[in-house]
């Protein structure tokens, strides 16, 4: 969940699951993939890092697994 700031000032908390994608026209546009549509005052670019940063608070060590996936599968291949 990220919070975003609707137009008229009020704050939005947004499932950031449910984002389909962002357009940055002269307005934010938040496109859900319910359908529903939310202006916004952050940037686009805003909203790509509230999620990123909301997502690596719930996986804190996706990020190392990733790493050690990878160097674990590279070990592998220099086996077969």
């Amino acid at each position: 969940m990220i919070q975003v700031t609707r137009l008229n000032h009020l704050p939005l908390i947004l499932n950031s699951d449910l984002i389909e994608h962002i357009e940055a026209t002269p307005d934010t546009i938040i496109s859900l993939t319910t359908g529903q549509k939310i202006m916004v005052l952050e940037s686009a670019e805003d909203i790509v890092a509230r999620v990123i940063a909301f997502r690596r608070a719930i996986f804190p060590y996706a990020d190392h697994r990733d790493s050690a996936l990878a160097e674990s599968q590279s070990h592998t291949r220099g086996l077969a």
